[in-house]
This record gives C-alpha cells, structure tokens and sequence, in this order.
C-alpha cells in the first residue's frame, strides 16, 4: 500500500479524483492543510463518486505533523523541476508520494532539502504541468507495476451483452 499526500491542496475537483484512485487502489490519503475547499464541497464529493467509505483519509496540520508521524518512511516529491524521472526509482510498499498545491507546486525549501528524492512526469518543454489529479494516477500506477499490483484484481470480467442491451 501506498501513501498519496496532497499538500495545500487547492482544487476540489482534483481532491476528489485522487480520492476515487486512493479508493480503487488501497492507497492511504493525506491532505495537508490549509485547504482549499471544504471537506463537505460538493465538487469533492461528487468527483468522489460513491468510493468515500473505501478512502482512508488522514487530515494534517502541517507537512511536519505528518514526518513526524511517520518518521522512518521514504518520501517522494513530486515536481516539474526534478533531474530524475517518476520510473527511475524502485519504489516499495509503504512509500509516500507527496504533491504540491495546484498553482505552486510544492515549496522551494522542502524541494532543496530533499533533492535526491524529488521525481518528475516526462512531458513537452511547452507544458507547465499535468493536472494534479493526473499527476498522482500516473504516479499510483507506477509504484503499483513495479511492485506487482499486489492487492488489486488481476483481470476484468465480461459480460455477455450486446450493446442493444447495454443501452
């Protein structure tokens, strides 16, 4: 299991489809405040879908509160301006996958001070950035491939309907 942690997130949107990927993943969530939305935003909750009771969900008061309750794990910052690739690291079960808030990303100083572990999404020289909720799927299902998708279902099901029955 993973640990997906939103920093100062500000988009309820965003927040609610990360939440929907937490829940059909296993992935923990964890949301650092300030917030930019309220926690009953119906934008959040509709992103969210029916998935809320499947998301464990963990509130912090600050990036510090939550190193401190998890104080040997390893974490990943996720930003534009890193030198290594999202796959260029061996991730493993328990790591914690941190996003910054939309407009800003993460801050400069939490970037420098942890510079080794600082990854980045591939993408065009002409494009800012990848849609935070994006951002963290890509991510997601990174770490899942490289340890096997350990927990999740392996193959879908078909049903055998015609479309006329589907619509």
């Amino acid at each position: 299991m993973f640990h997906i942690v939103l920093v100062e997130p500000e988009i309820p949107q965003n927040a609610g489809n990360i939440a929907r990927t937490c829940a059909a993943t296993g992935c923990n969530l964890h949301m650092i405040r300030p917030l930019g939305f309220e926690v009953s935003d119906k934008y959040l909750k509709r992103a969210g879908l029916d998935y809320w009771n499947l998301v464990d969900i963990s509130y912090y008061d600050s990036f510090a509160e939550l190193q401190a309750r998890f104080p040997h794990a390893t974490y990943y910052y996720f930003t534009t301006k890193a030198k290594h690739r999202h796959s260029d690291v061996a991730f493993k079960d328990g790591d914690f996958l941190v996003f910054g808030k939309e407009t800003k990303g993460l801050p400069e100083e939490l970037l420098m001070k942890n510079e080794s572990t600082c990854l980045r999404l591939p993408m065009r020289g002409e494009a800012r950035s990848l849609n935070l909720s994006n951002s963290v799927a890509v991510a997601v299902y990174e770490a899942l491939r490289q340890t096997d998708y350990v927990g999740l279902q392996e193959e879908g099901e078909l049903h055998d309907h015609s479309w006329a029955d589907v619509q």
